[in-house]
């Protein structure tokens, strides 16, 4: 069976077109990567890295609201995607470069 990524509750189209860019075609191998491999492989295909591009993913795997996560379940995730975009966005930077991306002043390099 092949699902669109798009029926997966707070995924839309545009979502579905960048996993797909990151060789993810279906919500069954969305689901089965889950939230931060599938996460990992879009950094790898070009999605820059975006809080809340995570953070929907996650709770769309759930099945829960995309604004449903609080407290110390958010701190968590802002951990997680942290380490995810360390190891895939950020790993040919400088530490100078890490730390002016962590606050938003530079592109990832082309």
């Amino acid at each position: 069976m092949s699902t669109a990524i798009s029926t997966i509750r707070n995924l839309g189209p545009a979502y579905e077109e960048s996993c797909k860019r990151a060789g993810i075609h279906t919500a069954e191998e969305l689901r089965a990567l889950g939230a931060d491999e599938a996460y990992a492989r879009l950094l790898g295909s070009g999605s820059k890295p975006h809080f809340i591009g995570y953070y929907v993913l996650v709770m769309a795997l759930q099945g829960r609201p995309w604004n449903d996560c609080k407290g110390e379940e958010k701190k968590a995730l802002w951990q997680r995607f942290d380490a995810i975009k360390a190891q895939r966005f950020d790993n040919n930077r400088s530490e100078l470069e890490r730390i002016l991306n962590q606050i938003g002043v530079i592109e990832k390099p082309v």
